[in-house]
Protein backbone atom coordinates (compact mmCIF):
# COMPACT_ATOMS: atom_id res chain seq x y z
CA UNK A 1 0.00 0.00 0.00
CA UNK A 2 2.93 2.37 0.64
CA UNK A 3 4.18 1.67 -2.88
CA UNK A 4 0.73 2.38 -4.26
CA UNK A 5 0.65 5.70 -2.36
CA UNK A 6 4.04 6.66 -3.81
CA UNK A 7 3.02 5.68 -7.35
CA UNK A 8 -0.24 7.66 -7.18
CA UNK A 9 1.53 10.71 -5.73
CA UNK A 10 4.10 10.60 -8.53
CA UNK A 11 1.31 10.21 -11.06
CA UNK A 12 -0.46 13.30 -9.78
CA UNK A 13 2.79 15.27 -9.83
CA UNK A 14 3.68 14.13 -13.35
CA UNK A 15 0.22 14.93 -14.66
CA UNK A 16 0.39 18.43 -13.18
CA UNK A 17 3.84 19.02 -14.69
CA UNK A 18 2.68 17.74 -18.06
CA UNK A 19 -0.28 20.08 -17.96
CA UNK A 20 2.04 23.01 -17.39
CA UNK A 21 4.40 21.96 -20.17
CA UNK A 22 1.72 20.95 -22.66
CA UNK A 23 -1.11 23.35 -21.93
CA UNK A 24 -2.49 23.46 -25.47
CA UNK A 25 -6.28 23.28 -25.30
CA UNK A 26 -7.71 19.85 -26.16
CA UNK A 27 -11.25 18.64 -26.81
CA UNK A 28 -12.91 18.26 -23.42
CA UNK A 29 -14.81 15.07 -22.67
CA UNK A 30 -17.95 15.31 -20.51
CA UNK A 31 -17.48 19.07 -20.48
CA UNK A 32 -20.65 19.87 -18.51
CA UNK A 33 -20.48 16.91 -16.12
CA UNK A 34 -19.27 18.91 -13.11
CA UNK A 35 -21.93 21.59 -13.58
CA UNK A 36 -24.68 19.25 -12.37
CA UNK A 37 -25.96 19.87 -8.85
CA UNK A 38 -26.07 16.14 -7.98
CA UNK A 39 -24.10 13.27 -9.48
CA UNK A 40 -23.94 9.59 -8.57
CA UNK A 41 -21.53 6.72 -8.93
CA UNK A 42 -19.88 3.74 -7.30
CA UNK A 43 -16.40 2.69 -6.25
CA UNK A 44 -14.34 -0.47 -5.96
CA UNK A 45 -11.12 -0.56 -4.03
CA UNK A 46 -8.48 -2.08 -1.80
CA UNK A 47 -7.82 -1.31 1.84
CA UNK A 48 -5.17 -1.96 4.45
CA UNK A 49 -6.05 -1.46 8.14
CA UNK A 50 -3.58 -1.13 11.01
CA UNK A 51 -3.80 -0.48 14.76
CA UNK A 52 -1.94 2.16 16.74
CA UNK A 53 -1.33 1.09 20.34
CA UNK A 54 -0.39 3.19 23.35
CA UNK A 55 0.81 1.41 26.47
CA UNK A 56 0.74 1.70 30.25
CA UNK A 57 4.18 0.15 30.83
CA UNK A 58 7.36 -0.19 28.84
CA UNK A 59 7.01 -3.62 27.23
CA UNK A 60 7.60 -4.91 23.69
CA UNK A 61 5.08 -3.57 21.19
CA UNK A 62 2.18 -5.66 20.01
CA UNK A 63 3.05 -6.34 16.38
CA UNK A 64 0.30 -5.80 13.80
CA UNK A 65 0.41 -7.78 10.57
CA UNK A 66 -1.76 -6.03 8.00
CA UNK A 67 -3.54 -7.60 5.04
CA UNK A 68 -5.03 -6.19 1.85
CA UNK A 69 -8.83 -6.13 2.01
CA UNK A 70 -11.66 -5.35 -0.41
CA UNK A 71 -13.97 -2.33 -0.55
CA UNK A 72 -17.15 -1.50 -2.47
CA UNK A 73 -19.61 1.36 -2.15
CA UNK A 74 -21.75 4.12 -3.60
CA UNK A 75 -21.14 7.85 -4.15
CA UNK A 76 -23.40 10.88 -4.06
CA UNK A 77 -21.80 14.23 -4.93
CA UNK A 78 -23.33 17.66 -4.21
CA UNK A 79 -21.78 20.54 -6.14
CA UNK A 80 -21.17 23.65 -4.00
CA UNK A 81 -18.96 25.73 -6.31
CA UNK A 82 -16.65 25.06 -9.25
CA UNK A 83 -13.95 23.94 -6.83
CA UNK A 84 -15.83 22.53 -3.82
CA UNK A 85 -18.10 19.48 -3.57
CA UNK A 86 -19.70 17.65 -0.66
CA UNK A 87 -19.55 13.87 -0.98
CA UNK A 88 -21.24 11.01 0.84
CA UNK A 89 -19.58 7.65 0.16
CA UNK A 90 -21.17 4.75 2.11
CA UNK A 91 -19.37 1.47 1.60
CA UNK A 92 -18.55 -2.02 2.82
CA UNK A 93 -14.93 -2.66 3.85
CA UNK A 94 -13.64 -6.17 4.61
CA UNK A 95 -10.20 -6.66 6.16
CA UNK A 96 -8.10 -8.66 8.63
CA UNK A 97 -5.30 -7.79 11.06
CA UNK A 98 -3.14 -10.28 12.96
CA UNK A 99 -1.83 -9.27 16.38
CA UNK A 100 1.39 -10.91 17.56
CA UNK A 101 2.17 -10.72 21.32
CA UNK A 102 5.63 -11.03 22.80
CA UNK A 103 6.09 -13.97 25.24
CA UNK A 104 7.11 -11.48 27.95
CA UNK A 105 3.44 -10.49 28.26
CA UNK A 106 2.81 -13.95 29.76
CA UNK A 107 5.66 -13.90 32.28
CA UNK A 108 4.90 -16.29 35.14
CA UNK A 109 1.92 -17.81 33.28
CA UNK A 110 1.48 -20.91 31.18
CA UNK A 111 0.75 -20.14 27.55
CA UNK A 112 0.72 -21.74 24.10
CA UNK A 113 1.59 -20.42 20.64
CA UNK A 114 -2.12 -19.82 20.07
CA UNK A 115 -2.14 -17.32 22.95
CA UNK A 116 0.49 -15.19 21.20
CA UNK A 117 -1.66 -14.63 18.10
CA UNK A 118 -5.02 -12.95 17.68
CA UNK A 119 -6.66 -12.84 14.25
CA UNK A 120 -8.90 -9.78 14.09
CA UNK A 121 -11.35 -10.02 11.19
CA UNK A 122 -13.37 -6.87 10.55
CA UNK A 123 -16.33 -6.02 8.34
CA UNK A 124 -17.02 -2.29 8.41
CA UNK A 125 -20.09 -0.48 7.13
CA UNK A 126 -18.46 2.90 6.52
CA UNK A 127 -20.22 6.30 6.32
CA UNK A 128 -17.91 9.21 5.35
CA UNK A 129 -18.95 12.82 4.73
CA UNK A 130 -16.17 14.52 2.77
CA UNK A 131 -15.32 17.91 1.36
CA UNK A 132 -13.69 17.64 -2.05
CA UNK A 133 -11.44 20.59 -3.02
CA UNK A 134 -10.47 20.57 -6.71
CA UNK A 135 -8.09 22.56 -8.86
CA UNK A 136 -9.13 24.09 -12.15
CA UNK A 137 -9.83 21.41 -14.74
CA UNK A 138 -6.79 20.84 -16.99
CA UNK A 139 -8.05 19.49 -20.30
CA UNK A 140 -9.42 16.05 -19.34
CA UNK A 141 -8.19 15.67 -15.80
CA UNK A 142 -8.58 17.50 -12.49
CA UNK A 143 -6.53 16.87 -9.31
CA UNK A 144 -8.20 17.25 -5.92
CA UNK A 145 -7.80 16.71 -2.20
CA UNK A 146 -10.36 15.31 0.25
CA UNK A 147 -10.95 15.86 3.95
CA UNK A 148 -13.78 14.92 6.26
CA UNK A 149 -15.23 12.84 9.07
CA UNK A 150 -16.70 9.38 9.08
CA UNK A 151 -18.20 6.72 11.26
CA UNK A 152 -18.10 2.94 10.89
CA UNK A 153 -20.09 0.05 12.27
CA UNK A 154 -17.84 -2.98 12.79
CA UNK A 155 -20.09 -5.99 12.26
CA UNK A 156 -17.32 -8.32 13.53
CA UNK A 157 -16.43 -6.42 16.70
CA UNK A 158 -17.51 -9.05 19.30
CA UNK A 159 -18.28 -6.14 21.66
CA UNK A 160 -21.35 -7.91 23.09
CA UNK A 161 -19.61 -11.28 23.42
CA UNK A 162 -19.33 -12.29 27.11
CA UNK A 163 -16.19 -14.32 26.32
CA UNK A 164 -12.88 -12.46 26.24
CA UNK A 165 -9.29 -13.30 25.33
CA UNK A 166 -9.08 -15.95 28.03
CA UNK A 167 -11.52 -17.87 25.84
CA UNK A 168 -9.78 -16.85 22.60
CA UNK A 169 -12.10 -13.93 21.73
CA UNK A 170 -10.53 -10.56 20.92
CA UNK A 171 -13.10 -7.75 21.28
CA UNK A 172 -13.34 -4.21 19.97
CA UNK A 173 -16.04 -1.54 19.96
CA UNK A 174 -18.74 -1.72 17.31
CA UNK A 175 -18.80 2.02 16.53
CA UNK A 176 -15.70 3.91 15.42
CA UNK A 177 -15.22 7.60 14.54
CA UNK A 178 -12.57 8.70 12.03
CA UNK A 179 -11.12 11.70 10.30
CA UNK A 180 -9.96 11.23 6.71
CA UNK A 181 -7.51 12.87 4.30
CA UNK A 182 -6.92 11.97 0.67
CA UNK A 183 -5.79 12.93 -2.82
CA UNK A 184 -6.88 11.88 -6.29
CA UNK A 185 -7.42 12.79 -9.94
CA UNK A 186 -10.62 12.96 -11.97
CA UNK A 187 -10.11 11.63 -15.51
CA UNK A 188 -12.79 12.44 -18.09
CA UNK A 189 -13.39 10.18 -21.07
CA UNK A 190 -16.21 10.08 -23.59
CA UNK A 191 -18.53 7.91 -21.51
CA UNK A 192 -17.86 8.51 -17.80
CA UNK A 193 -15.56 10.08 -15.23
CA UNK A 194 -12.96 7.72 -13.76
CA UNK A 195 -11.26 8.67 -10.48
CA UNK A 196 -8.39 6.88 -8.74
CA UNK A 197 -7.79 8.20 -5.23
CA UNK A 198 -5.87 7.27 -2.12
CA UNK A 199 -6.98 8.12 1.40
CA UNK A 200 -5.76 7.78 4.94
CA UNK A 201 -8.22 7.25 7.82
CA UNK A 202 -7.46 7.76 11.51
CA UNK A 203 -9.68 6.66 14.40
CA UNK A 204 -10.60 9.23 17.04
CA UNK A 205 -11.93 6.93 19.79
CA UNK A 206 -10.34 4.04 21.67
CA UNK A 207 -11.66 0.74 20.25
CA UNK A 208 -10.37 -1.86 22.67
CA UNK A 209 -12.85 -3.76 24.86
CA UNK A 210 -10.87 -4.85 27.93
CA UNK A 211 -10.83 -8.35 29.33
CA UNK A 212 -12.48 -9.07 32.68
CA UNK A 213 -9.07 -9.57 34.30
CA UNK A 214 -7.49 -6.08 34.70
CA UNK A 215 -4.04 -7.72 34.45
CA UNK A 216 -4.91 -9.60 31.27
CA UNK A 217 -1.75 -10.15 29.13
CA UNK A 218 -3.77 -9.20 26.03
CA UNK A 219 -5.37 -5.94 27.17
CA UNK A 220 -3.96 -5.01 30.61
CA UNK A 221 -1.03 -2.97 29.26
CA UNK A 222 -2.95 -1.16 26.51
CA UNK A 223 -3.98 2.46 27.12
CA UNK A 224 -5.59 3.02 23.70
CA UNK A 225 -6.03 1.04 20.50
CA UNK A 226 -7.00 3.06 17.43
CA UNK A 227 -7.45 2.06 13.82
CA UNK A 228 -5.40 3.57 11.02
CA UNK A 229 -5.92 2.65 7.40
CA UNK A 230 -5.19 3.32 3.75
CA UNK A 231 -7.83 3.13 1.02
CA UNK A 232 -7.13 2.88 -2.70
CA UNK A 233 -10.44 3.55 -4.48
CA UNK A 234 -11.42 3.49 -8.14
CA UNK A 235 -14.55 5.55 -8.73
CA UNK A 236 -16.90 5.51 -11.73
CA UNK A 237 -19.43 8.31 -12.28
Amino acid sequence: MKRILLILTLLIASQSISAQLFSREKIKNKENFDKKLLTWGFFLGLNSYDYQFNYERDQPDILVETNVGFSVGLISNLRITDHFDLRFEPGLFITQRNLQYDPSYFSGQEFSDADLLREVKSTYVHFPLLLKMSTKRLNNFKPFILAGLSTSINLSSNEENPDDNSAGEFRSTKNVLFYELGIGIDFYNQWFKFTPSIRGIFAINDELVRDVDPDSPWTGNVTTMKTRGIFLNFTFQ
